[in-house]
Formats: C-alpha cells, sequence, structure tokens
C-alpha cells in the first residue's frame, strides 16, 4: 500500500525553548509536548506524574445523585440487582467491576450479558423479560442503553428500573430511567468526555465509595480491568483516561486480578505492560468468548476470586481465541478475494460485503482487515434468517457512523463511533443499502482520506536517536488515540550491506549516515529490499523501541514506511 506522508506542524521555536528550559528537556520531547498542546511545565508535569488524585469528581456527572440514591434504596430494601453489559470487552470488564464491586453489599444480584446471535447488541427485550420474571427491579446497564428509550419504557412498565452508564453518542431524547449517567449528555458537565463504557462503571462504584465513606482501595483494586476496557475499546488516551490507563497498567504488572492472572499466566506474563499488550494479547482473549461463544465466559473468569478456577475460565478463553484466529483467516482471506476478482467492487469508493455464512462474531476484525488492505470505509455483513448484521470500520476523516444514519430508511438499527459502527438491515435490502453507502462516500469522502496517510512529529538526525531520546519518549506512555506513540523521518539514509527479508515479508537491516548505525525492523515491509539495496538512499518514518534479543539490548527503529530519497 502507497502511503502519504504529513508532517505536524512545527511549533514556535520560541515556545519550544522556553518549555525546553523551563521543564528541563530536550528540544525535541519539547517540540513534541506542545504539538499535542502540553505547553507549560505545569501541564508537562500533570503529563508525566499522574496521580490518582487528579481524576474529577464522580458527582460531577449529571445524575450520579440520582444513581446512587437509586442503589441505596435497593440495597437497603434487598431488592434484586441485575447488572447488564455489552459482550465486548468495555461491556465484559464494565459488568465485572460493577458486580464485583456491589456483591459485597447484596447477595440478591446476578449479571446479563445479552446473547450476540440471538439478542444482538445492547439492551435487549429478552432481557428485559428475564429480569421481570425473576423479580429484578433495578438494571444497571453498562456501556448500553443511551439510544434505548422504548426499552427502559417497557421495563417500566413490567416494573423494572434502568440506571444507564453508557458512553456512545446520545439520541435527541435522553432514555426515562432512574439515572442515566453518560458524559457526552448534552446536559452532563462533566469535564471529560471521553470515558470508556467500563469507566463510566468505575467512576459509578468510586462515587458509592465516596458517597459511604468506603476506603479508595475498594474501587481502586479494579483499575486493572478498567486499564483492559481503555486499550480495548481505542478511547482517547488523554487527561482522565491517561490517569486510569496508566495506574491500571501498574496494577496489571505488580497485583492483577485473580482472572486476569489466570488469563495472563505463561505467554501474557510481563513485568511491565503496555496499551499493545492488551490491544494484541488481553482484548482478544476476552472478546474471542462473545464472537465465538457465550460473553458470560469472560466475566466468570473476571469475577472469580479462586485462582485454579479462573484457570479453567482461562484455559476456554485460549481455546475460543484459537478458534477466532481462524474464522477471521478464513474468511478474510475468502472476502480478498471477492473484491480482488470483482472488478465493480475494485473501482467503488467503500467496500460492502456480504457471505452467507460467515461467522457474525468476527466480521469486525474482517472488515478492520479489509480497511487496512484496501483502505476504504467498509461494511461487512453476516446473515441470519431474513436479517443481516454488519460491522462497519472507517477511514481517517469519514464518520462512518453518520454516513449509515443517512441510509436510515434501510436501516433497521445501528449504533457506534466515528470510526466504528454495527448495523442491521433486511436481507432483501442489502443490495440497495451497499448503492447508496456507495453514493455517501463518494459524495462526501475527502480526496485525501482515500490514501492512507503516515503523520510525523519531526525530522530527525541518526545521531541524535540516544537512550536519553528513548527514556523521554518512555515517559510519554501510555500511547493511544491523541497521545500516539512518537513517529520520525529521517532522510538520506542507506543500508550497510546488512538488509535481508525474514520470514518472506519482514525487512530487517541497519539504517547509516555518515557512519552512524541504528538497527531497524519494518514488518510487512519485505517488498521494500530492492528500494534499500547496493547502497541506494532513502528516507525513513518510524517510531524508537528498545529490543532484546539473545539477551542483547539495543534501540531499535520500528520501521513504518520507506521511500526512495529525492534531495
Amino acid at each position: 500500500m502507497d502511503f502519504r506522508w504529513s508532517a505536524k506542524e512545527l511549533p514556535n521555536e520560541l515556545k519550544v525553548k522556553s518549555l525546553s528550559e523551563a521543564y528541563k528537556i530536550s528540544t525535541p520531547l519539547a517540540t513534541i509536548l506542545i504539538q499535542r498542546g502540553i505547553d507549560t511545565p505545569e501541564y508537562a508535569d500533570y503529563f508525566f506524574n499522574p496521580k490518582l488524585e487528579h481524576l474529577h469528581d464522580p458527582f460531577l456527572m449529571q445524575d450520579m445523585e440520582k444513581a446512587i440514591a437509586r442503589i441505596e434504596s435497593a440495597l437497603s430494601k434487598r431488592e434484586k440487582l441485575l447488572v447488564y453489559g455489552d459482550y465486548d470487552v468495555d461491556g465484559t470488564t464494565a459488568v465485572s467491576i460493577v458486580f464485583s464491586y456491589f456483591r459485597n453489599f447484596s447477595q440478591n444480584m446476578e449479571y446479563y450479558i445479552p446473547d450476540r446471535y440471538k439478542e444482538g447488541y445492547g439492551i435487549s427485550k429478552a432481557g428485559i423479560d428475564y429480569a421481570a420474571e425473576n423479580g429484578f427491579t433495578l438494571i444497571i446497564a453498562l456501556d448500553c442503553g443511551i439510544r434505548s428509550n422504548a426499552l427502559v419504557d417497557y421495563a417500566k412498565e413490567k416494573g423494572v428500573d434502568f440506571i444507564i452508564c453508557d458512553h456512545h453518542l446520545p439520541g435527541d431524547k435522553i432514555p426515562n430511567a432512574a439515572a442515566v449517567l453518560n458524559p457526552k449528555r448534552s446536559d452532563c458537565e462533566y469535564p471529560y468526555k471521553e470515558l470508556s463504557g467500563c469507566g463510566i462503571g468505575y467512576k459509578l462504584i468510586e462515587a458509592y465509595s465516596q458517597k459511604n465513606g468506603l476506603p479508595a482501595y475498594t474501587h481502586e483494586e479494579y483499575l486493572d480491568l478498567v486499564a483492559v476496557s481503555i486499550a480495548s475499546d481505542l478511547v482517547d488516551m488523554r487527561g482522565e483516561n491517561r490517569i486510569l490507563a496508566y495506574f491500571g497498567l501498574k496494577k496489571l504488572a505488580e497485583n492483577p486480578g485473580i482472572g486476569l492472572q489466570a488469563l495472563m499466566e505463561g505467554s501474557l506474563e510481563k513485568k511491565e505492560y503496555s496499551i499493545s499488550d492488551i490491544v494484541f494479547g488481553i482484548g482478544p482473549r476476552i472478546n474471542a468468548a462473545g464472537r465465538v461463544g457465550d460473553a458470560k465466559a469472560a466475566v466468570r473468569m473476571l469475577i472469580e476470586k479462586d485462582f485454579n478456577t479462573a484457570r479453567q475460565f482461562a484455559k476456554v478463553l485460549h481455546e475460543r481465541n484459537h478458534e477466532r484466529k481462524g474464522l477471521d483467516s478464513d474468511i478474510t482471506r475468502e472476502a480478498v478475494n471477492m473484491v480482488e476478482t470483482d472488478r465493480e467492487l475494485q473501482e467503488r469508493k467503500s467496500t460492502v460485503l456480504f457471505g452467507e455464512s460467515w461467522h457474525k462474531g468476527v466480521i469486525g476484525i474482517v472488515a478492520s482487515r479489509l480497511v487496512e488492505q484496501f483502505y476504504k470505509p467498509t461494511i461487512v455483513f453476516s446473515r441470519t434468517d431474513d436479517m443481516l448484521t454488519g460491522s462497519a470500520r472507517s477511514v481517517k476523516d469519514f464518520d462512518i457512523h453518520e454516513a449509515i444514519g443517512a441510509c436510515g430508511d434501510l436501516v433497521e438499527q445501528y449504533g457506534g463511533h466515528k470510526y466504528a459502527a454495527g448495523l442491521s438491515i433486511k436481507a432483501e435490502n442489502y443490495p440497495e443499502f451497499a448503492a447508496r453507502f456507495e453514493e455517501i462516500v463518494q459524495q462526501s469522502l475527502p480526496e485525501k482520506s482515500s490514501t492512507p496517510e503516515i503523520e510525523y512529529d519531526l525530522t530527525l538526525r541518526i545521531e541524535d536517536i540516544n537512550y536519553d531520546m528513548l527514556n523521554s519518549l518512555q515517559r510519554m506512555a501510555p500511547f493511544g488515540p491523541g497521545n500516539m506513540l512518537p513517529v520520525f523521518k529521517t532522510d538520506n539514509l542507506y543500508s550497510n550491506g546488512s538488509a535481508r527479508v525474514l520470514k518472506d515479508k519482514h525487512l530487517k537491516l541497519a539504517l547509516s549516515y555518515k557512519g552512524t548505525s541504528v538497527d531497524g525492523i519494518g514488518f510487512g515491509l519485505g517488498y521494500h529490499l530492492p528500494l534499500v539495496s547496493n547502497g541506494a538512499r532513502f528516507s525513513a518514518c518510524y517510531s524508537i523501541e528498545e529490543n532484546t534479543f539473545n539477551g542483547r539490548t539495543n534501540i531499535q527503529l520500528r520501521l513504518r514506511d520507506i521511500k526512495s530519497y529525492v534531495s
């Protein structure tokens, strides 16, 4: 794939010099911080030294007083509580922390995860019926519910109240629940708007601890699960999420909960964890429970108090993840072949595909793989009876959630975010939906969004790369949306003759300039070997990391892309 490179705007030199001198940091680091809005020594100190005291008061959130009052009433009257959440990582971690916390105060509790295949996303009529038939009078809904107005009304008719804890965009009208916690509400003055669904569940238990004078550890023991949700849901990694993720990663390394400990035993055990370790290791295993089976398996593991029992649940998740990988690989191969053998699909600005027997649990992953390969707004559908369920993934600067909404009369249900969404349509409407979605993409996709972009922070010299710089960059972690791992560009490089391809696809080489060399690895960039051979000059975009191999640790450049150098 051909990437376009673009440089971030460089800040004012005097401003960089001022921050560099005042906070005693290097010029490159000061430049990167100012690019990210961290432009004073005070803000830099806040950024580099997260503290739990910096978290906002949970009672600043609209309806928090109502939520706590309703829970306290339920506990005092010994009402039956049902903790309800979505089947993905954010939903299952949210259910796990809220259920684990409140079971310390009530024996009349259960949790409920809707079946992905029978009930679909979010609050379901079946879930409400289950609550009513079994005497539950309060449902705490996590990571879902903000648009479930009619279902909340239905529950009220059945004598069931709702407390909704959601982070998705609200509709025009807020559901008529006992309390609705969502910082994205237009009437909510909570200072931070980008919490995960699990993060809002955490604010709920934090508020209960605060209101009842309980020690902080009663809710802080769940920070590892909050970090898992933040990483897996790809929410913004600034402000409050940065603090929660920072301390959650520390807990993950030092004292993880029993369930996570069992899941990480063996191949996932590390002395320190990064957001990437969750995104590519822990998260997919938790997600696999709901993708190819029952997501309750993930909750059972995460709330378990006995390590040996948790181990058994973890084994199930590992097996399901292995099964998920096979399904993902097979369907992706089939989907790619559909595009590559159909000229009409190739010429479209969007990719919309449907497989009669494609597994509903992995179509979101397949959609992501197709975006990586073809870089177009993508929707992948699977079929259940006369309905199609779709997972949508987007490219930079294209709001796929809004585009789906513009096909309104053809869509039965949809929800999600700017870059990822889910929807359902009638099978008979598929051709018309695909045509209309393509029309919307053609009209509204910015021209520059047709080509994937690598945005680099700074141009560096090879001789500037050292352990002082690496250590400074590592202090900027945890990385994620809004605080991505810095990317650099260096021109006029050459390889010293060591360039080679590993496993038929990865490029390994030393990048040199005037006698200074740094090792580099480009995963999936093996096709660039001719470009860096025979002393040819090239430019590279990369991030800087530490690599340990055969007991030797050194600085390594993780290559993002390579282009011929033009002086």
